[in-house]
């Protein structure tokens, strides 16, 4: 179906003269009458009565006329429409960050950034690193905030996607008074911290006899996990520190149990908007 055929049909709508309508639409009677029968022909309907001067509309021709207005209304409004969204996507900054630094890390530093930056929206999304990863890899964000380990490689590091340290932390064996010994509440798989713990510790804890008896990918799951008894967790010291000083939790094992991480910023590898460009040279230099 072609839409001009839409505005033909409603150019005979107002008349209901053929050859007044051809006028209109500029072209011959017989090629415009040809256009009206393809459309009802593509419809499977009579749309008008052509027994009568000028021809009436039928039924169904009454039915599409609004439908038809309405229709070529929206698509006259999609090329202003297209305009103002590229407008608001350049100047749009699109970050996908990990649960645990979306609640504590990513809102303090981008405060941080604002008056190094040029502003504008910012849309933040908070999941889980695997699918953080994805995301960047679809190109449906620029930026990834996520853990590392400290001096370390994570699996965009290694996939070669560019990346600075915008942060540091620790990843802290913590547990409350009385929690079963050796009882792990661990990360499921796709989660950033559990690939630190498990490929610095996981032969270690295995050979020590821990037994995983809680998985979640929230850290403040396993927080709360841990404020219960429930077992041993390895939280970040920024999500903790509360219950650290007032002793609600108390960190176990020997200190190389203690991880150091970072926080970084990866970016899309490919050239991106002014604006986005403009974000990743201020958070480069610290905020200035």
């Amino acid at each position: 179906m072609n839409l001009t055929w839409l505005e033909d049909f409603l150019a005979l709508a107002a008349s209901g003269n053929f050859s007044r309508a051809a006028e209109e639409r500029h072209m011959t009677q017989p090629a415009f009458s040809r256009r009206i029968r393809a459309l009802e022909e593509w419809l499977g309907v009579d749309l008008f009565d052509r027994s009568t001067q000028p021809a009436r509309l039928t039924a169904a021709g009454e039915w599409l006329r609004p439908q038809a207005e309405d229709l070529l209304a929206r698509v006259a409004g999609l090329p202003p429409q297209a305009r103002a969204h590229a407008e608001a996507n350049a100047t749009t900054l699109r970050l996908a960050a990990t649960h645990a630094l979306s609640f504590t890390f990513v809102p303090r530093w981008l405060q941080s950034l604002e008056a190094h930056t040029a502003g504008g929206p910012i849309r933040l999304v908070s999941d889980v690193l695997a699918r953080c990863e994805g995301l960047l890899q679809q190109r449906q964000v620029q930026f990834v905030i996520a853990h590392a380990p400290a001096g370390g490689r994570g699996e965009l590091d290694a996939a070669g996607v560019p990346s600075i340290v915008v942060g540091t932390d620790m990843l802290l064996p913590v547990h409350a008074a009385g929690a079963p010994e050796r009882a792990l509440l661990g990360f499921s798989d796709e989660s950033g911290l559990g690939r630190i713990v498990r490929h610095a510790l996981g032969a270690e804890l295995a050979a020590a006899g821990f037994q995983t008896v809680f998985t979640a990918w929230l850290a403040s799951v396993l927080k709360s996990m841990a404020l219960e008894g429930r077992g041993m967790a390895w939280l970040p010291e920024s999500l903790i520190r509360e219950e650290l000083t007032a002793r609600r939790l108390q960190v176990a094992g020997p200190v190389h149990w203690r991880l150091p991480v970072e926080v970084r910023l990866y970016r899309d590898p490919e050239v991106m908007t002014p604006h986005a460009e403009g974000f990743w040279r201020a958070a480069s230099e610290g905020g200035g």
